[in-house]
């Protein structure tokens, strides 16, 4: 089962090891996205997570909200080569998709992906996602609105 847990002293060092393959360029490093987190820690709107298959950490990812629009942004979200094809991705979006809509706080969700990724963009399809036409440091962005 598909969980969350923030990321510790415990955990920190296996999540830092998490890694795509060097020649694939469709996700940010773990360490730059958590430099990420840390440096917008003062907004306190920017999350980081560890994805937990059972007792298992299997991914990453980092959530942004924007409380005044209503949005929750999946900004990133990895797993590495061991633990691609096996489902993880499309329950964790499916959980995320599922808390932000029990939370009430939220009217949509966006996230982007980068051209070529195909998995990412058929799980982000799957999930309900559109793309607006908009694109974001050159990645498509897409959205679901919980207001249909």
């Amino acid at each position: 089962m598909i969980r969350f847990r923030k990321i510790t002293e415990e955990n920190f060092a296996e999540i830092m090891q998490m890694k795509r393959p060097d020649d694939e360029k469709f996700v940010a490093s773990n360490a730059y996205s958590l430099a990420q987190a840390w440096l917008y820690k003062d907004a306190g709107d920017v999350y980081p997570f560890a994805i937990y298959n059972d007792e298992q950490p299997v991914g990453f990812m980092m959530l942004d909200e924007d409380l005044e629009e209503r949005c929750l942004v999946l900004w990133r979200i990895m797993f590495p080569p061991q633990y691609e094809k096996k489902g993880y991705g499309t329950e964790a979006v499916r959980l995320l998709i599922r808390m932000a809509q029990e939370s009430g706080k939220y009217d949509f969700m966006i996230l982007d992906y980068v051209p070529g990724n195909e998995v990412a963009k058929h799980v982000y399809e799957k999930m309900g996602f559109k793309p607006t036409g908009e694109t974001n440091n050159g990645e498509i962005e897409m959205k679901l609105d919980f207001r249909r």
